[in-house]
């Protein structure tokens, strides 16, 4: 089977956070024979603005950049009691990208403000309070890798910068230019996952050792996929239109299609999450 390719466009600029009119939907996912089962769907979102952006802070708890009332701001949906509340206080700014921090309860959030200042903020889960967790650097995405080391994209004039942050000192490491927005921790494994813009403008996909701090090819991201996510240490998922599609790094090198959501009426699949348990996923979409 050949490399698929998808032929589509981005209009928006890569610093743009705005995708309206999405919702973030919640399933159930079971390996099957051909691929994957999704089932179960909830929109956890349930609202017409722009709800983008989940993580799991926990199998119960679902983190997402949700519309409120014009404003974007971090939203919790609580898996049991299938109830949805907000998280910070009022800022005069929109919170995206929130992830519960690795050592607490307390959660990170991308504030964009009003004037253009972007940052990154921690948010005290009890209170909504909220102060700088990075200063002076303009924080486009990040992911922990645990409670003293996090990646983060940092925004350089048209491009985005891949920087390592030692959370204790705020030391800041570029280690690579040209980076794309989709990065995270493997799970099981000591190792975080990146991706860089090559000469073709496609991404390719790595692995940084965060013990030696070597980095090791993947693969390529089917042509105009920005997003994806680790379903385990060996499984990449993908979401192109209303399919999703695999790479096994232990399988064929090439991506396989595993699901559709056409049944449930969704296109555009963008950013996904994957509970700790591997039992939940979380994407974002929009309806047809």
């Amino acid at each position: 089977m050949k490399k698929l390719l998808f032929l589509f466009t981005f209009f928006t600029s890569i610093f743009t956070y705005a995708q309206e009119n999405t919702n973030v939907y919640l399933f159930d996912i079971l390996p099957a024979y051909e691929g994957l089962q999704l089932l179960n769907m909830e929109n956890i979102s349930n609202d017409s603005g722009y709800n983008n952006q989940p993580s799991f802070a926990s199998n119960e708890i679902v983190l997402f950049a949700g519309n409120n009332n014009g404003q974007t701001d971090i939203s919790e949906y609580n898996v049991k009691t299938k109830t949805k509340k907000w998280v910070n206080k009022y800022t005069k700014g929109g919170e995206y990208s929130p992830q519960k921090l690795p050592s607490n309860s307390n959660i990170a959030a991308v504030r964009l403000d009003t004037d253009g200042l972007q940052r990154l903020y921690k948010y005290d889960y009890e209170e909504g309070t909220s102060s700088e967790l990075i200063e002076y650097l303009q924080i486009a995405y990040f992911a922990f890798y645990n409670e003293k080391t996090m990646l983060s994209t940092v925004l350089d004039g048209e491009k985005m910068d891949l920087v390592l942050i030692d959370l204790a000192s705020k030391k800041a490491d570029t280690i690579f230019r040209n980076a794309g927005r989709s990065f995270q921790k493997i799970p099981k494994i000591n190792s975080m996952s990146y991706s860089l813009v090559n000469d073709e403008g496609n991404l390719d996909l790595y692995m940084l050792d965060m013990d030696s701090y070597e980095s090791f090819f993947v693969t390529e991201l089917p042509i105009g996929i920005r997003d994806y996510v680790w379903l385990n240490d060996t499984q990449i998922l993908v979401g192109s239109g209303n399919k999703l599609y695999m790479y096994d790094t232990l399988g064929d090198s090439e991506w396989t299609r595993v699901a559709s959501l056409e049944e449930y009426g969704l296109k555009n699949i963008t950013r996904m999450a994957v509970s700790p348990n591997g039992k939940k996923l979380a994407l974002v979409a929009e309806t047809d």
